[in-house]
């Protein structure tokens, strides 16, 4: 944890209330502004986090993420506004944090974080707050901090639920000790596919940034060997406690886990009962050969496998059997299995998992719509409305 650091005259009037308290006093406050901090994700939870944190005087705050502005996040994502859409995450989050506290200095690491840089990027900092919306990030940010030694204030939300426990303290568990593997893809369906309140982030990121003040403050019980679970619609908070798995591979008494792996490929496990392949193999179809196909009233079967809420959003007609439940479904399917026929999702992921499974259960005409919705909103209709 950090050492001090002296505080001018305006830092001690700007944090005066934190000064007050008894555990804090100008001796935290300087420990705060000795600290360091770096957020994975600036983003849903990283948001709360990076704000809170800014404005409670910790002295540098790092930021890794990749990914730019768009309007479906700005019902959570409060470190960018509507005039950020289209502009670098990292530099709306710049500009929002200097202008809430001048005296922050940051760190910028606008790239994905992977094996080959996690540990670079996560050393150095006094704590590691993650805000990662995928599980590959989340194993990599677990065992990056377990073989740095640095505290992990982890973070998730889901539709109304979320959760916040801290990883890697001494002695203590980590994600692996409550995951020991990861689900499914498709199983746990991200925000933008399965979506999530949107002050949800707000209440878990602040949770968050509690921990992260707590950890460098040094005062308080950590959430360490604890999960809290918040349910925002029967407005309950519980915790569960859960220990360090001896057995563990990453933080175990005989860690396995002595150097990065490869994430992606650890959490590629998939979601139906068949052989996976190269995606590059799925047969696909443009969004525009399907538009010219319909003009020619030449329309092929449409298959959509998003769930019901996706279809109310927006649509192209066809049959609706969410991805979890084809291989129930086949059946309904069997007037068309010697035709062509598209399947379709948001972005093209899911259905290219459906064609995959469709094609190898004897629906050879099953092809993939390169896209989904998203790119028939981009390059045919753009009143469709995007998620």
């Amino acid at each position: 944890m950090p050492a001090e650091a002296a505080l001018t005259p305006a830092e001690r009037t700007r944090y005066s209330r934190h000064l007050l308290l008894p555990t804090v006093g100008v001796a935290g406050q300087q420990r705060l502004k000795a600290a360091s901090v770096l957020l994975v994700g600036a983003g849903g939870l990283g948001s709360p986090m990076a704000l809170y944190l800014a404005a409670a005087g910790v002295g540098r705050i790092g930021l890794v993420d990749f990914d730019v502005v768009e309007a479906t996040n700005l019902h959570r994502q409060l470190l960018h506004g509507t005039d950020d859409v289209g502009r670098s995450k990292l530099a709306s989050a710049a500009d929002r944090l200097r202008s809430i506290n001048p005296h922050l200095h940051l760190d910028l690491h606008e790239t994905r974080l992977d094996r080959t840089n996690a540990l670079a990027i996560l050393g150095g900092y006094d704590v590691v707050a993650d805000g990662a919306d995928n599980f590959p990030t989340r194993y990599l940010v677990n065992d990056a901090c377990v073989l740095l030694g640095t505290p992990n204030v982890h973070g998730s939300v889901f539709r109304f639920e979320g959760q916040v426990s801290v990883f890697g303290l001494p002695g203590g568990p980590c994600y692996r000790c409550l995951y020991p593997t990861p689900p499914p893809p498709g199983l746990v369906p991200s925000c933008a596919e399965g979506g999530v309140l949107g002050v949800l982030p707000g209440t878990i990121g602040t949770l968050q940034a509690t921990e992260v003040l707590k950890l460098l403050l040094g005062v308080g019980e950590p959430l360490a060997g604890r999960l809290l679970l918040y349910d925002a619609l029967r407005m309950e908070v519980r915790t569960m406690r859960f220990p360090r798995h001896p057995a563990c591979p990453a933080c175990g008494d005989a860690p396995t886990i002595t150097e990065l792996i490869d994430y992606e490929a650890f959490c590629n496990a998939p979601p139906l009962h068949f052989k996976p392949e190269p995606m590059s193999a799925v047969p696909e179809l443009s969004v525009h050969d399907l538009k010219a196909r319909m003009d020619a009233d030449d329309a092929p079967f449409l298959l959509d496998v998003r769930r019901p809420n996706e279809y109310d959003i927006c649509n192209l007609g066809g049959t609706l059997i969410p991805l979890d439940e084809l291989p129930n479904r086949l059946d309904e399917l069997e007037p068309y299995r010697d035709q062509t026929f598209v399947v379709h999702c948001r972005s093209g992921g899911r259905s290219a998992q459906a064609v995959q499974f469709l094609r190898q259960s004897g629906f050879d005409g099953a092809v993939n719509l390169a896209g989904g919705v998203l790119a028939w909103s981009d390059q045919i209709d753009p009143s469709m409305p995007k998620y």
